[in-house]
């Protein structure tokens, strides 16, 4: 069984999406969801031992699966996980099983859709990490914006159709280059479109400077990175909650595991060359996009630009290069960067569901019409301000272990870097707190605010587990870095060598 684990990772939640498809109209609501529930649970047991059965001293593939795809053209249904991208494939199950969850009363038309694109994205996201060959991580990359434009544009705000043409034409466009890159390099290696092939060729400064900037359209707009981001902000308050905590805690991941699995092992001489750009725009994401998230009077928008900063932080840690010959990526900055994605992961999903609890009862995301929220839900308030402080970086959660290993990381290679990539923790704090003080304290602002009822069972349950995962990260993170640390190491030297030939 273990050497189908990432085909089961992959295909299980397809699967289930399509029985739950099966079910139909809104009569069957209940059996969809049911149904809906078993598959995101199944589909994220599946993904334990992958953990489990993680080798923490071997830095390569495991799990790995190959069978001939399309023979004519050598591409292969080629699959494996590294310590770069087998915590993700788990991630994404598990805030699957917790959307589904998310979703369970306050969808109430369209029910069985709602819940098998949830399913189905899962899959196609899973694939995308777990791809070896270019061709089959570009089908999945692709595909998964399919699910999530649906999400986006049938249960959305009433914007939700410009924001899911929006997200697609962004996400496609950008994408399109990266296809250019692959059929590239395709030629280059004689002929095969494995990725570990990709990595071992020679390539000249001008071929790698005219692939990073393929790549980096592609990547940069998924992060998304300064000044490709515009998409985001509309894509998160226009989508119902389950498709805001799938985006910030997954997708944006997959933009910032391509500059990991595609740029730095494959253009290691471009990506020094230009790293200073690189870092440039990564702390424009900080501090602009910090102080944007200050201004705004829209809860789930002031998330979004938090998301941005956030993920800045994340692009910021993978360029650092340093060290004795100044041609050495920052082990600390890589890493602490990894556990920000981890930890974004958990953050804004609970940041995003937090908002959407609120929603589902004032509907309303104004941070005017709030005030005096902990008066009437002071179970919800307690957990909100965990996770409040979580995206600001207070020690002790998550939010604050990655932030600290890059600017430990950034001190080494450059003390201005770190002192303005550090900035992110002041502002997190302003407008995440700002946020919550205005929003959750004071009296009871208004009669909306007057009739609120604390958490369910289900809102709780969903509240508690990211709770734990936060809390449990913040206070011992070596479960996260021990199995990420010897791929960070050969990933290092990869992107140490030159390839001009």
């Amino acid at each position: 069984m273990t050497g189908n684990l990432l085909s089961l990772a992959i295909w299980l939640p397809i699967v289930a999406g399509l029985i739950v498809l099966a079910t139909g109209s809104d009569k069957n609501a209940p059996a969809a969801r049911w149904l809906a529930l078993m598959g995101a649970l199944v589909s994220f047991l599946v993904t334990i031992p992958l953990y489990t059965g993680f080798d923490t001293f071997h830095g390569g593939m495991q799990f790995t699966e190959m069978k001939p795809w399309v023979e004519s053209l050598n591409i292969n249904y080629h699959l494996g996980v590294d310590g770069l991208s087998m915590l993700f494939v788990i991630l994404n199950s598990f805030t699957t099983l917790l959307v589904v969850l998310a979703g369970w009363q306050v969808i109430q038309k369209r029910v069985a859709q709602y819940m098998a694109a949830f399913l189905i994205m899962s899959g196609l996201i899973n694939g995308a990490f777990a791809a070896m060959d270019a061709i089959l991580f570009y089908a999945f990359f692709e595909a998964m914006l399919i699910p999530m434009y649906l999400i986006i544009g049938v249960w959305g705000g009433a914007r939700r159709v410009y924001a899911s043409v929006k997200f697609f034409l962004y996400t496609l466009l950008g994408s399109l280059l990266t296809l250019v890159a692959f059929i590239y390099l395709y030629y280059q290696s004689g002929g095969s479109f494995e990725i570990a092939a990709f990595q071992r060729l020679p390539l000249t400064m001008g071929a790698q400077t005219m692939l990073l900037i393929a790549f980096f359209f592609a990547f940069a707009v998924k992060v998304p990175m300064w000044p490709v981001h515009t998409w985001l902000p509309d894509a998160h308050v226009e989508a119902p909650t389950g498709g805001s905590m799938v985006l910030a805690a997954i997708t944006l991941k997959l933009g910032a595991y391509g500059f990991l699995r595609f740029v730095l092992p494959i253009l290691p001489d471009a990506s020094r060359e230009y790293a200073w750009l690189m870092i440039a725009l990564s702390l424009v994401a900080v501090v602009y996009i910090g102080m944007v998230a200050l201004v705004q009077t829209d809860m789930k928008k002031l998330v979004a630009y938090s998301s941005i900063s956030h993920m800045g932080f994340v692009t910021l840690g993978f360029f650092m290069f340093g060290g004795l010959t100044g041609r050495e990526l920052n082990s600390w900055a890589v890493e602490g960067a990894l556990v920000q994605m981890i930890s974004h992961g958990f953050v804004s999903a609970a940041m995003f569901f937090c908002i959407g609890v609120m929603y589902d009862r004032v509907h309303s995301r104004k941070i005017a019409d709030y005030g005096g929220v902990a008066n009437k839900m002071p179970i919800f308030a307690s957990f909100m301000m965990l996770f409040a402080m979580a995206n600001s970086g207070l020690p002790a959660t998550s939010g604050f272990v990655g932030e600290f290993m890059v600017v430990l990381g950034a001190v080494q290679v450059n003390f201005w870097y770190a002192l303005a990539g550090a900035t992110t923790l002041i502002f997190g704090a302003a407008y995440t707190l700002w946020m919550y003080k205005r929003v959750i304290f004071g009296e009871v602002a208004n009669q909306n605010v007057a009739e609120l009822k604390d958490v369910n069972k289900r809102e709780f349950l969903i509240l508690a587990v990211l709770a734990i995962a936060v809390l449990g990260m913040g206070l011992y993170p070596a479960p996260f870095t021990e199995v990420m640390h010897q791929s960070v190491n050969d990933l290092i030297w990869q992107a140490s060598q030159t390839k001009l030939n």
